[in-house]
């Protein structure tokens, strides 16, 4: 099997959007199937599930993800998903293609992304991680962010698993899933109570104010992640996770942490910080001497591959934990497993 060697300047920006820049509208007049075969399943989870589709008039393959509709706060959330993605014209953030509407059943059509979840990508056998690899994909992170903090849009459920790789070969990433994000204003005072315990910021938990610098911690703790395998704040329950992220305690203690470079440490160092107005800004990130290593042809990092055994079961878990939550709302909709 052919070992994936990380080309660092394959993803150098200014790559070209998958289609036009299109104005979508909900339509509520006319149904996906009028303009699009659907095809093959390709996810469910809790919202629904996703579709492959071709558009008939272009032969364009897309994916359709259709969301269940159960009464106006529904309707509402999906709205808000729509405007956003509206808004998120960039390489680096999933694009919106077309929206339909009707009683039960909103389906927002989007781009095809193939690649699949970029940590199951990186664990993968044949690929080789190695810190420049993981520069690599931590700048396209922030470059996606930045722009999303440009639009004055906030993410809030930055996690591995809303993270894709463009194609199974490429080395180009995607930010998914914006049904979680809320326009922002510096002058309203927004607070939120959701997320994923591991990834959601101390100012989450404590339902203070939101900002940028709140989807800034998660990029952090992706980073910790993507380099060790470890998840910094997580404990034998979700209460002790979220108690270790309301206090930000942490540590590089651990063996996996040895061969990572100082620069790597100084810019989760700089993420991870209790204080909201203390974290680096997306910009800071970009600007930051560690993701400037890929712009600059001068790195010297150590070759050497990074283990994976962390890593994997990180993964694993991850999934375990997916099912798991997945029967149990099942369970509470009333559906009876066989």
């Amino acid at each position: 099997m052919n070992k994936v060697h990380v080309d660092e300047s394959e993803p150098a920006g200014g790559e070209d959007m998958p289609f036009e820049v299109r104005d979508v509208k909900l339509r509520k007049d006319r149904w996906v199937t009028d303009y699009y075969t659907i095809n093959q399943l390709l996810g469910k989870g809790k919202f629904g599930e996703v579709k492959q589709c071709k558009e008939r008039r272009t032969g364009r393959q897309l994916a359709a993800k259709f969301i269940d509709v159960n009464g106006p706060q529904d309707r509402k959330d999906i709205e808000n998903e729509v405007e956003i993605m509206k808004l998120l014209q960039h390489p680096r953030l999933l694009q919106l293609y077309d929206a339909f509407e009707n009683r039960s059943t909103v389906c927002i059509v989007t781009e095809l992304i193939s690649g699949g979840e970029l940590f199951e990508r990186v664990i993968n056998d044949d690929f080789i991680l190695t810190e420049k690899a993981c520069i690599m994909f931590m700048r396209q992170i922030c470059e996606g962010v930045a722009f999303m903090h440009n639009q004055r849009v906030l993410h809030l459920d930055m996690k591995p698993e809303n993270i894709l790789c463009l194609t199974r070969e490429g080395n180009r990433i995607k930010i998914i899933d914006f049904g979680l994000a809320r326009k922002y204003s510096p002058k309203e005072d927004l607070r939120v109570l959701f997320g994923t315990p591991e990834f959601v910021a101390p100012e989450v938990v404590n339902f203070d104010p939101i900002s940028p610098a709140t989807d800034m911690w998660s990029v952090g703790v992706i980073c910790y992640v993507l380099l060790s395998g470890l998840s910094p704040f997580m404990g034998e329950t979700e209460q002790e996770t979220l108690s270790n992220v309301t206090t930000a305690t942490w540590d590089f203690n651990a063996e996996e942490f040895e061969s990572i470079s100082n620069e790597a440490k100084d810019f989760i160092s700089k993420l991870l910080v209790k204080d909201p107005r203390k974290r680096m800004s997306s910009t800071d990130c970009l600007e930051h001497q560690w993701l400037r290593r890929s712009v600059k042809r001068e790195s010297h990092l150590p070759e050497r591959s990074l283990s994976k055994k962390r890593l994997r079961k990180f993964v694993y878990r991850r999934k375990w934990q997916k099912a798991i939550n997945a029967m149990l709302a099942l369970r509470r909709m009333g559906v009876t497993l066989s």
